[in-house]
């Protein structure tokens, strides 16, 4: 049931997307929302059939240990280096936008300008080696892959890759990382827990003050 929920909530999400309709104007943008949206239709449509198993945060350790799945961690690196399961598989999905073009600095000016700040988030672009990378790393495409990232959504986009590049047994995380508890992943690595390691900027402090508040009040 929790499953179904958590499958529910990101589908309705993902519709929402696809709803929004970019400027006429905007040729390169709505080209990529339509591969956006068409990748994460598929995963949608590959987690609905059964192909791929949704897993929850509290099962993932069981199924890595009795059934043989091997984590991959697909968020970006700044992510992956505040919070990590010990002995997974890191190759992200995306990684920073080191375009310098006038059109890409602008972009990141308005990304920073509002958002940045808040979120300390970094100006990203789908890696484009991200399935190569995975091969050289699991050759074997029978090997039992289970696909996480912060908040499962950019996992869907990655299950999506992976199962266009062969590889069939594939598992995903569920609503992510953020929906860990504290003991679902016994061995993590890192400076943070792995429910917080997506946030950043601001938002981060206050979250932190959030704790300290929690904690003393406790």
């Amino acid at each position: 049931m929790t499953i179904q929920l958590n499958y529910q909530l990101h589908t309705s999400t993902l519709k929402h997307v696809k709803q929004l309709k970019p400027p006429l104007s905007a040729t390169p943008q709505r080209s990529a929302t339509f591969q956006v949206n068409a990748v994460a239709g598929k995963a949608q449509q590959l987690i609905q059939s059964g192909e791929v198993r949704p897993i929850l945060a509290k099962d993932a350790t069981s199924a890595m240990k009795s059934e043989g799945y091997k984590l991959v961690d697909i968020r970006p690196e700044w992510e992956w280096e505040k919070a990590r399961v010990s002995g997974s598989l890191h190759v992200p999905l995306f990684v920073k936008d080191m375009d310098s073009s006038p059109i890409t600095l602008l972009k990141k000016w308005v990304h920073f300008g509002y958002i940045g700040l808040w979120t300390g988030q970094n100006f990203t672009m789908i890696n484009p080696d991200f399935l190569q990378q995975v091969e050289i790393e699991v050759p074997d495409k029978d090997t039992k892959l289970l696909v996480a990232c912060g908040e499962g959504l950019r996992s869907v986009m990655a299950v999506s890759k992976l199962h266009e590049g062969g590889y069939r047994k594939l598992g995903w995380l569920a609503g992510g990382f953020n929906r860990a508890g504290d003991g679902d992943f016994p061995d993590v690595e890192g400076t943070e827990k792995l429910q917080y390691a997506t946030i950043g900027g601001v938002s981060y402090y206050f979250l932190q003050l959030l704790i300290l508040l929690k904690a003393v009040g406790s």
